[in-house]
């Protein structure tokens, strides 16, 4: 080995094979770079847009809730009110049960003074 050379033309092509290889390398370097930022963008921008749809999601649960209340106060009204209107009404069944018995032993009694005296013409 002691006489061994090299023809320029292969140093040559070694040569431009290593710098290619190198600028290669250095371009896949700036791509990742730059795809690495592009997604820590992302990243951020979809953080703050996380953040704002929560808030406004939490906001709209907030009233959707207080409608839920609204609306159950108003239940229990109108069940207090047709409590009221049915306590009414078996007030006023008792009352009538109550003169129709009444009618009742009123229509005996007179039925029967009816039958010991006659007919009422």
């Amino acid at each position: 080995m002691e006489n061994f050379r090299l023809p320029a033309a292969v140093v040559f092509a070694m040569i431009v094979q290593i710098a290619g290889g190198v600028w290669w390398v250095s371009q896949q370097a700036a791509t990742i770079a730059g795809l690495e930022s592009d997604i820590n963008e992302f990243a951020s921008k979809m953080a703050v847009e996380d953040s704002v749809n929560l808030k406004r999601d939490v906001a709209d649960n907030g009233l959707a809730i207080n409608r839920a209340f609204e609306d159950i106060d108003e239940i229990w009204d109108e069940l207090d009110s047709q409590s009221m209107s049915i306590m009414r009404i078996v007030d006023l069944q008792q009352r009538v049960a109550l003169l129709e018995r009444t009618l009742e032993f009123i229509s005996r009694d007179h039925s029967s003074m009816l039958d010991s005296k006659g007919s009422m013409e």
